[in-house]
């Protein structure tokens, strides 16, 4: 390196990391308005499920209603919980035909709400639950030593994993109130 020398343009250096700036901002404001773009089609769509009440509506879609969690225990249990309040459970059905869980639910009658009432938040709103399927595998799960409780408007059904597959023909689930004997 002895008897060379070269030098450093720094403004050249600086214009080259400005300009590079410059070009992310354009890219990012490019990226943040197709992002826009994007919510703004979302929120017309949801306009549109929701009958044009707006994104924010107080409906339920038919996949949230009602809410429902479904998962897989460590001992390899399927469990699901779904939320019922407000129903009665001599008004629930819940029964295996082949690989599917099938439940429904009927709604309680509600009285008609005086047309004078003005609603702030309306998101009581229980209506039928038509024959809504799980998919449950014979061949990996005891259909037939499954158990549901309903406890405090959550139905709450446990089928256990198995090694031999349930009979062709459907399997009825009774559901028992936990604590009634």
């Amino acid at each position: 390196m002895t008897g060379k020398s070269f030098t450093i343009d720094l403004g050249q250096i600086m214009d080259e990391a400005f300009r590079a700036f410059e070009q992310f901002g354009e890219s990012f404001g490019h990226e943040a308005r197709d992002a826009a773009e994007h919510a703004a089609e979302h929120v017309r769509r949801a306009t549109e499920a929701c009958g044009g009440r707006g994104p924010f509506c107080d409906c339920y879609p038919g996949y949230l209603y009602p809410p429902a969690n479904v998962y897989l225990t460590p001992e390899k249990q399927m469990v699901l919980e779904l939320a019922l309040a407000g129903f009665n459970e001599k008004d629930v059905s819940v029964q295996f035909r082949g690989d599917y869980l099938v439940f429904s639910a009927k709604a309680p009658e509600a009285a008609a709400p005086d047309e004078r009432t003005q609603y702030f938040k309306r998101r009581l709103r229980m209506r039928d639950v038509d024959e809504q399927r799980y998919f449950v595998p014979a061949d990996r799960f005891d259909q037939a030593a499954s158990q549901a409780t309903f406890k405090n408007g959550l139905l709450r059904i446990v089928v256990p994993p198995c090694g031999t597959p349930a009979a062709a023909e459907g399997i009825r689930i009774d559901i028992r109130t936990e604590g009634a004997t």
